[in-house]
């Protein structure tokens, strides 16, 4: 689900952090699958939930599993840019919005990957 070109966080994090727990349904190297998120993810500090977890029906069980102490960011290209998540216990939502609708409309149009849609910008809410 995530590529290190998507998110160049996980290597930097890796760098840093005294701990990394990577979670996935198609894991890699170095992952865990996603059976072991019920003993993990109740052990970490912060968490990052990609918004894939809203098309793969994941996101209620995930917050629920999470510590009421720990930092939750939900983020990625596919997390929806919502206050309402800051009721469930989430403290940022890092998405893209789009600012010029025509701009967008025409790389969509002319067939364009996520990454080559133009008049986006990534943002982060914080709850």
């Amino acid at each position: 689900m995530y590529d290190d070109s998507e998110f160049i966080i996980i290597p930097k994090v890796r760098e840093t952090a005294k701990q990394l727990w990577v979670i996935e349904k198609n894991p890699r190297e170095g992952d865990f699958i996603e059976a072991d998120a019920d003993n993990l993810i109740p052990r970490a500090d912060v968490i990052g939930i990609t918004g894939t977890a809203f098309t793969n029906h994941t996101l209620e069980h995930l917050l629920e599993l999470c510590n009421p102490k720990a930092h939750v960011i939900v983020l990625g290209d596919t997390a929806p840019l919502s206050p309402i998540l800051f009721d469930y216990g989430v403290n940022a939502v890092s998405g893209t919005m789009v600012v010029d609708h025509t701009l967008a409309l025409r790389c969509v149009s002319e067939g364009a990957n996520f990454r080559q849609i133009k008049g986006t910008r990534r943002l982060t809410m914080m709850g």
